[in-house]
């Protein structure tokens, strides 16, 4: 216990430190005469309080921003006769009355999209070709 001692002793010194401190902050008898003819300042105290009030704005409108995004392909042109004909002109190859979705034009073989079953084209060379029932589905077949 001689750490416990030691404390004790340092915190007794400083305890002893302070209250002659607060002995010796009184006023003197010696400065009675010089303190008697002019009043001793007085600390003023000021005391500011600020309270700021930021109110939250109302949200602005939304701005959208809007991008047309072209893909590379043929342009087409489809023009619908009194008959019910397709005719058109596939741009970027050969010329095909009737497209792919994609812009291609169709060959024998492939599947015909509902809106051209019975419809007449021409392939990418040039050769006629119809849209037929066969089998099992419609399809492109040779004219």
């Amino acid at each position: 216990m001689p750490r416990r001692t030691r404390r004790l002793r340092a915190w007794a010194v400083c305890v002893a430190l302070l209250a002659a401190g607060a002995a010796g902050c009184g006023r003197s008898t010696h400065d009675g005469a010089a303190k008697a003819s002019s009043p001793a300042p007085r600390p003023t105290v000021t005391v500011t309080a600020t309270t700021t009030v930021t109110a939250a704005p109302e949200p602005g409108p939304t701005v959208t921003r809007t991008r047309t995004v072209r893909t590379p392909g043929p342009t087409v042109t489809v023009t619908r006769a009194a008959a019910g004909t397709v005719r058109g002109d596939a741009t970027g190859g050969g010329t095909c009355s009737i497209v792919s979705n994609a812009g291609n034009c169709y060959q024998a073989g492939q599947f015909c999209r509902s809106g051209d079953h019975g419809a007449s084209t021409t392939t990418a060379g040039g050769t006629p070709i119809t849209c037929a029932y066969s089998g099992s589905a419609w399809r492109w077949t040779y004219a």
